[in-house]
């Protein structure tokens, strides 16, 4: 199978494995969506291979929920090591990790507009400025791709977990209840999954209520239901989102554009789109003239990182 190899999306919930194919553009097939439960890697990726022809693919390329140093990735959200190294055990001839978000900023400039949800003016360009990804999930990831004369980097980083800067008296109130609870307080304590259900905990606190302990989904359902303490949550959820988005921004010059990826904005999308997400990326003070023209969406399509695990590995094919 020439100019092809297995692929994967390695997150804290979910292991995901295809083949990538590269024929004028990316191809995806023998795709496979595994709960990762309390299973080893080793043993779900080499499920996913058994049910491959025997003809398989030697090269593998893994996008991993985590920093990759020296070739190998302790999960930032579970309890998993994986090397390069320990993947050539496993029967491949070559191997390769990177970032999930590092992967996302790999596919980014090739999505189209029908794998993209707009959330302001216009949609990211092509034009050879950076670029930015980030994502709430069971975590919060982010990335740039940094472009200089047609050159493209990717760079992986853990900006979810620089600290979270309230925007107001609320926020600030939020903050001192987490802080107690957490000491230091990430942005992935408020944007993520638990970071949802962390500011209903708080918001619950500040009302006086003794509300049922809810997970994230259970709570934009029940916000969606017309509950008016998750309807909270979720807004200021969305409003604290596009704040970190905007400093992000900032912080890379992501004047190509700024993508939402990870597991949460899709299901979102139209309460992102209503909400203050889009005035609190362009509230910055005296950089607000340069936050309005950065275009921001949301990543709809679900291969998109497996498209970027594939295009990191051989980007001469991209």
């Amino acid at each position: 199978m020439a100019r092809a190899l297995v692929v994967g999306d390695i997150g804290g919930t979910h292991a995901r494995f295809a083949i990538a194919a590269f024929s004028e553009q990316w191809h995806l097939t023998d795709k496979c969506d595994m709960e990762s439960g309390s299973a080893s890697f080793e043993g779900l990726l080499q499920d996913y291979v058994n049910g491959l022809a025997p003809d398989r693919p030697l090269d593998i390329c893994l996008a991993v929920a985590g920093p990759v140093v020296d070739r190998a990735v302790i999960f930032t959200n579970r309890q998993w090591r994986l090397s390069e190294a320990k993947l050539l055990t496993l029967g491949f001839a070559r191997a390769q990790l990177l970032n999930d978000f590092a992967a996302l900023a790999f596919a980014a400039p090739q999505l189209t507009t029908g794998q993209l949800f707009a959330l302001g003016p216009g949609q990211p360009t092509v034009n050879g400025e950076p670029i930015a990804v980030m994502g709430a999930g069971t975590g919060f990831g982010a990335s740039c791709l940094v472009r200089h004369h047609g050159l493209s980097l990717p760079l992986a980083s853990e900006a979810g977990h620089i600290g979270f800067a309230p925007n107001n008296v609320k926020e600030d109130m939020v903050l001192k209840i987490l802080r107690a609870k957490f000491g230091r307080v990430s942005v992935e304590r408020v944007l993520s999954g638990p970071g949802l259900e962390n500011l209903l905990s708080a918001l619950q606190e500040l009302d006086g209520s003794n509300g049922a302990n809810l997970d994230a989904a259970a709570i934009v359902q029940r916000a969606e239901a017309g509950d008016a303490l998750c309807q909270d949550a979720v807004a200021l959820f969305c409003s604290i989102y596009g704040s970190v988005a905007g400093d992000i921004a900032l912080a890379q010059g992501a004047r190509g554009g700024v993508y939402l990826a990870g597991g949460i904005a899709p299901k979102i999308k139209a309460t992102l789109a209503a909400s203050q997400f889009r005035q609190r990326f362009e509230d910055k003070g005296r950089l607000s003239y340069y936050m309005h023209p950065i275009p921001t969406c949301i990543i709809t399509d679900p291969d998109a990182t497996l498209i970027g695990a594939a295009v990191a590995f051989a980007p001469g094919d991209a």
